[in-house]
């Protein structure tokens, strides 16, 4: 912005890309949102972009009570809460190793976990399928008697595929604080699991709080590895049940959408809560990098 507070050219023609772009991205929610509020014999009479004779949250009703969302939301929620904190605790641990003790071959191991989210999930999924099915657990672990048809087979996976990337940014992170802050606890006679726990962890609370909001969003709308690890219709996550909503030969999509919406509820719940510590983790990371 020049002196006398006009704008320049430049700083327009970015605004108004901005302006593009985001509702761009808010389209088809705001589409969403209004055909879940639309009966759909109205919409296929006059098409989805006219003006609505009336207004109903009648579907949102039918969405709840038809699709069995609280059960499904429970699988989901069963999956999602272990696998975000097993993943941040192993993932902040392994960076505390890479960027504050001095261990061997830590570059080398740092390329190996960020090197793991590069495989395609579509191309593991049989090798994963046919190594579940041969994995034995205990029967309170799951009825199948092997790890196939778990929730810990589900969380486990999660796991395994996230923890690489968190280790990447959580050793990043690591790095930007003051080494002063270890050594002044080596001094006082803080042990490795101190360091880690006492000083280290409680400074990464913004970039944690990141990876919580990200991680649950991709953890919580999984659809292929619960589809090909899990058999039982029961034990299947939220995102199945807008499976239910489709019909053989019909489907309303204005029922769909209602579903869409309520599905995505939690992502944005977590989204909200961990809001200021998401931005403070991002700025934080930039600021310091």
């Amino acid at each position: 912005m020049k002196a006398g507070g006009v704008l320049r050219p430049a700083r327009i023609v970015l605004n108004g890309f901005l302006m593009v772009v985001a509702l761009g991205w808010l389209a088809p929610l705001a589409l969403a949102v209004y055909a879940s509020l639309r009966p759909y014999a109205e919409t296929s009479r006059k098409g989805y972009f006219s003006w609505p004779d009336r207004l109903t949250l009648h579907y949102y009703a039918q969405v709840w009570d038809s699709a069995e969302l609280p059960k499904y939301f429970t699988n989901s929620m069963i999956v999602a809460v272990p696998g975000v904190i097993l993943t941040l605790f192993l993932a902040s641990f392994v960076a505390f190793c890479i960027a504050r003790l001095r261990i061997r071959f830590a570059l080398p191991l740092l390329v190996l976990f960020t090197a793991g989210n590069l495989l395609p999930p579509q191309v593991l999924v049989t090798p994963l399928y046919e190594m579940y099915k041969q994995i034995p657990v205990p029967g309170f672990v799951s009825s199948s008697g092997t790890l196939y048809d778990s929730y810990a087979g589900l969380i486990a996976i999660h796991v395994a595929f996230q923890v690489g990337f968190c280790v990447f940014v959580l050793s990043n992170f690591m790095r930007t604080l003051p080494v002063e802050i270890t050594e002044a606890a080596v001094v006082d006679g803080a042990g490795v699991w101190l360091q880690y726990w006492k000083v280290t962890l409680p400074l990464c609370r913004p970039a944690l709080a990141a990876l919580a909001t990200l991680l649950f969003t991709w953890i919580y709308n999984d659809f292929l590895y619960a589809l090909v690890l899990i058999s039982t219709g029961d034990k299947l996550p939220v995102t199945s049940a807008l499976n239910n909503l489709r019909g053989q030969f019909f489907t309303d999509y204005n029922l769909l959408a209602a579903g869409s919406l309520l599905v995505a509820l939690p992502t944005l719940i977590v989204f909200f809560a961990l809001q200021r510590q998401f931005v403070a983790g991002l700025t934080l990371g930039a600021a310091k990098g």
